[in-house]
């Protein structure tokens, strides 16, 4: 399927160029209304009843579930943010002395913290596969060192489809098949590539997928996803709550307190996950994401940067070979003697938002976006050069 341009869909100005989704993604119209009717159902109480907190939440999952292709949407926690995903993992691990967990350098901090404070619980290792510094074959390289960095120690490797900041694509295929050789965990962070880059569950069959909902799954700040695989079906949740329990939904009978849980991932579900406004955002999201699919906006992302990426090469950024990248997201190593300040007050004059992190920039774009956003950036950079 080809995907034409969908700004008609957003209410993004015509003088902004917008290239910084990665941080926060832009409501779509749909989205607008769900919040509003979300918002408009608390005005009127009297209407909301026992199905209310529940149907709604089971549309959500299984439509997360459709999208990472899981057949049971029972596996799937709704949750308030990616690191109360992985909080909810690390609550479920338990370590040996001297075993090692596995992350890259460089990782997001939610998913670097929480397992720090694993290892010094149990006396472990934490153990950083450093990004090479020679940029040729950077990404190859790379996922080579990982492979060559998991071992017998190895208790779990946590990490992205993607690096969060530059876009290089980690080859969980391989990963998977190298913990599975030494019995160690594979925890995937989705957020900066579910709903925009294909992923399946039943392909790379992770022990557990956490995914902010805020990004590329243009939910609200505030709503995450999470799958949960057959190693968590009898773990501990971080917190009890009413909802989670069996029989929750009759409500008569809250007070016959239940011992059991509902099945699978439904523990791990954070308190009041039924919220009104947020179920109804992030389902309208969801909607549109598996309408469009991740296929197609990968794509389409790819067919509005090649022409920029050429231009920036020509420039002397660096770029990682598309092989090894992703394309609605991808880090770009400006030249040494470009002006820095410069290029930032130049961007604000033209209203182009992207995101710096030292000598790179991070681009992130989507289906609101056309090639002539790209050429507008190229130009800039150009004329700081």
């Amino acid at each position: 399927m080809s995907l034409s341009n969908q700004k008609h869909l957003f209410s993004l100005p015509e003088n902004i160029t917008y290239l910084n989704i990665a941080s926060q993604s832009p409501s779509f119209k749909a989205i607008e209304e769900a919040g509003i009717t979300g918002v408009l159902e608390k005005s009127h109480p009297y209407k909301i009843t026992t199905n209310s907190y529940f149907d709604p939440v089971i549309t959500l999952k299984k439509l997360f579930a459709k999208l990472i292709e899981v057949e049971d949407y029972n596996r799937i926690a709704n949750i308030p943010s990616a690191s109360y995903g992985l909080s909810t993992v690390a609550n479920n691990v338990q370590l040996n002395k001297g075993d090692e967990i596995l992350l890259v350098e460089s990782q997001f901090p939610s998913n670097y913290y929480v397992w720090e404070k694993l290892v010094q619980k149990f006396e472990a290792k934490l153990t950083l596969v450093s990004m090479p510094e020679n940029a040729e074959n950077r990404g190859k390289n790379w996922n080579d060192a990982i492979l060559n960095s998991i071992s017998d120690k190895t208790a779990l490797v946590s990490i992205g489809n993607i690096h969060w900041a530059n876009g290089t694509l980690f080859d969980l295929k391989a990963i998977r098949k190298k913990t599975s050789l030494v019995d160690a965990l594979l925890v995937i962070d989705g957020s900066q590539s579910i709903g925009a880059l294909p992923f399946s569950v039943k392909e790379i069959q992770p022990d557990a997928l956490i995914c902010a909902g805020y990004k590329w799954l243009f939910g609200p700040y505030g709503c995450a996803l999470g799958y949960y695989g057959s190693y968590f079906d009898d773990g501990e949740p971080l917190e009890e709550n009413w909802s989670n329990r069996l029989n929750s939904d009759k409500m008569s009978g809250l007070t016959n307190y239940e011992s059991k849980y509902k099945p699978l991932a439904n523990r791990y579900s954070v308190g009041e996950h039924a919220s009104f406004i947020h179920v109804k955002m992030q389902t309208a999201g969801l909607q549109q994401v598996l309408d469009w699919t991740p296929k197609a906006i990968q794509d389409y992302c790819k067919e509005i940067t090649k022409d920029a990426v050429i231009s920036l090469k020509k420039m002397g950024c660096t770029i990682e070979d598309e092989d090894y990248r992703s394309h609605h997201l991808f880090g770009v190593e400006l030249p040494k003697q470009l002006n820095l300040d410069e290029l930032k007050a130049k961007l604000k004059a033209e209203n182009i938002f992207i995101s710096f992190r030292g000598n790179y920039i991070r681009l992130s774009c989507h289906l609101y976006n056309t090639k002539e956003d790209f050429t507008k950036l190229t130009n800039c950079i150009l004329a700081c050069l």
